[in-house]
């Protein structure tokens, strides 16, 4: 039984035990937009109720990408027309990811290929997520006037150490192997082998959690590929939990500079590059959100959204990035010390009875 069109962005499928979600937007990297998004939720809702659906897989058609993030240059040039898209669109978005992680049947994430933002909010909540050697996981959304949404406020500051702040102010990438040794992804296989995998689970019969995970392990301790050490998790953990331990960015900048080695001035130079009020609402958030439910960051994050549709640097960074693409984004204010505590506490304001609700 499938529910699709030739041209259908996304593939709804039961095959054997399984509901199959394939993002189908191969030459946009996958990126998802709302009509994916209206799609996907009923979907998962009723299969989360059918007796006979025992799992739920989500994978990314094309090779290249999982799902590069959210189409947000629609979000952007929605400014001034439909109004509304940047308001149900990360509302629907965000109720999404929540499902994600609140689904009561195993739910399983191929993230072979770029995953960045958006397709990090369909992957990352969900119970088992498998990396491959082709694996690029970023959150980059503070180059663009962002903020490292869907749940970033949540899963972020819960990796080791400081790695969650370093990753969401530096948008720095992690690629194959590193995703799982971050935390991540729960198992690492070999892209090969990820048809081999996905048809040994629909292949289970009334498979229970603890089945699916055997197959997984399974599948990720006959992997050899990429083990040899990591620069990033060998050389260099230390000075990211040293760095980004500070509760203002002002301080993590001083703690790099201080560090003075080659890794240290090259986050610099990133960090440099990036909104200053997007570092600093990032910040907030991770520090905020570490104490946080999942949906009260979502709550807190759909806030920062909307203040950020009606701010600047957004619109500014998808210019600079994604449309004109040169790369120099004029970000207002342009200087950390410009962007006052009361600027802040401004993004983080509730919405009243707009605010997002479960």
């Amino acid at each position: 039984m499938s529910m699709h069109t030739e041209a259908s962005e996304v593939l709804l499928e039961r095959r054997g035990c399984a509901g199959v979600i394939t993002l189908n937007r191969p030459k946009f990297l996958n990126a998802l937009s709302l009509n994916m998004i209206r799609q996907i939720y009923p979907q998962l809702k009723k299969w989360e109720q059918d007796p006979e659906t025992f799992l739920i897989i989500i994978k990314g058609a094309g090779g290249k990408a999982f799902c590069a993030g959210g189409d947000i240059k629609a979000i952007s040039e929605a400014k001034n027309t439909r109004q509304n898209l940047t308001r149900d669109f990360f509302r629907e978005e965000y109720i999404l990811n929540n499902a994600i992680a609140s689904c009561q049947k195993p739910y399983v994430a191929l993230i072979d290929g770029i995953t960045m933002g958006g397709g990090v909010g369909l992957s990352v909540h969900g119970r088992f997520r498998v990396a491959t050697e082709r694996s690029l996981f970023a959150m980059p959304e503070t180059g663009i006037g962002l903020f490292p949404d869907v749940g970033g406020g949540y899963f972020l500051p819960r990796l080791q150490g400081k790695l969650g702040y370093f990753l969401a102010l530096t948008g720095f990438r992690l690629k194959g192997r590193d995703v799982h040794r971050a935390g991540i992804a729960t198992h690492f296989v070999d892209s090969e082998k990820l048809h081999k995998l996905e048809e040994e689970l629909l292949a289970l019969k009334s498979p229970a959690a603890e089945d699916i995970a055997g197959v997984l392990e399974s599948y990720h301790a006959e992997s050899k590929m990429d083990q040899d050490k990591s620069v990033i998790f060998e050389e260099h953990v230390d000075k990211i939990n040293r760095c980004f331990s500070a509760n203002t960015v002002e301080q993590i900048i001083e703690n790099l500079r201080q560090d003075g080695s080659p890794f240290a001035i090259e986050q610099l130079k990133v960090i440099s590059k990036m909104s200053p009020t997007s570092l600093k609402i990032t910040l907030r958030q991770l520090l905020e959100g570490s104490s946080k439910t999942l949906q009260e960051v979502l709550t807190m994050e759909y806030r920062l959204t909307q203040a950020c549709m009606e701010g600047h640097d957004f619109h500014e960074g998808v210019r600079a990035v994604l449309v004109d693409k040169d790369q120099s984004p004029k970000w207002k204010p342009a200087n950390l010390n410009e962007v006052t505590d009361e600027d802040l506490n401004s993004y983080f304001k509730s919405l009243g009875s707009s605010d997002l609700k479960f």
